[in-house]
């Protein structure tokens, strides 16, 4: 039976397929640390008590990457380059979603209504990272190998997550309400078409690895284009709106370090 469960385990205990998995997940999450880290630097005066939180977003990123290598380390593989084509940070960034790397390079302070543009491109994309860490999480948060690094960074995608909530209601409160829902929006429905197509080119690359039959591609070609379909028709909702979450002033301290993986 083809599941979400049989197929993550299909791409775990093969090593070509789960080199090339945590090459991916390692070179976006570095991505994210770096752009995190740029942003903090650049806060706008107004706006300076952000800048712990969002330097702790991108320790945090850094940190998925850290681990996401270990886990390559630890069954003696090495980080494979990643195609243009399943690189989803590289070309969210390249498709204008978010603040752009030559913004970032600069040494100009950013804008409050970029650091708006910031926390809406996070509030979209940590739900995606979010919804397929408890998926992950669901199935294989007692896994031997990768059972802990799930755990971890699942709890961390959830503070990212909530963090994102209350930053960008406390913006709303302030009179950006209007602006926050357009750039949201947009962002929404630029990143389910990109993940659409990440996801179709991360899949033939892993069926060209792992031998699957033309039946089983096409399968999961139809499940990737269904899914777009149901975001597109109005699941991308979920992905915009805003309340007040549970866990408050999650990124308040500091990074919490994975000695375990180091």
């Amino acid at each position: 039976m083809l599941s979400a469960k049989s197929l993550f385990q299909e791409i775990l205990d093969n090593d070509e397929s789960f080199r090339l998995f945590c090459s991916i997940a390692a070179s976006g999450e570095s991505q994210g640390g770096w752009e995190n880290g740029r942003i903090a630097a650049l806060v706008p005066e107004s706006q300076r008590a952000l800048a712990p939180k969002i330097a702790r977003h991108g320790a945090d990123e850094d940190k998925h990457g850290r681990i996401f290598n270990a886990l390559l380390k630890k069954r003696g593989l090495d980080a494979c380059p990643v195609p243009y084509e399943t690189d989803y940070t590289l070309i969210l960034e390249r498709h204008g979603i978010g603040l752009a790397h030559d913004k970032l390079r600069a040494d100009q302070p950013l804008t409050e209504r970029d650091i708006i543009t910031y926390l809406a491109h996070s509030r979209v994309t940590e739900q995606r990272a979010a919804d397929q860490m408890v998926m992950l999480r669901k199935f294989f948060a007692d896994h031997p190998e990768v059972g802990k690094a799930v755990r971890m960074i699942s709890n961390d995608e959830d503070n990212h997550l909530a963090y994102t909530h209350e930053e960008l209601l406390r913006f709303a409160a302030a009179g950006h309400g209007r602006a926050i829902q357009a750039t949201l929006r947009e962002c929404a429905l630029a990143e389910i078409r990109i993940y659409r197509d990440v996801s179709l080119a991360v899949m033939a690359r892993m069926g060209r690895i792992l031998g699957w039959s033309r039946a089983k591609s096409a399968l999961l070609t139809a499940g990737i284009h269904a899914m777009y379909a149901y975001e597109r028709l109005g699941g991308w909702r979920r992905m915009v709106s805003l309340r007040m979450p549970e866990r408050r002033n999650a990124l308040g301290g500091p990074a919490t370090s994975a000695p375990e993986f180091a």
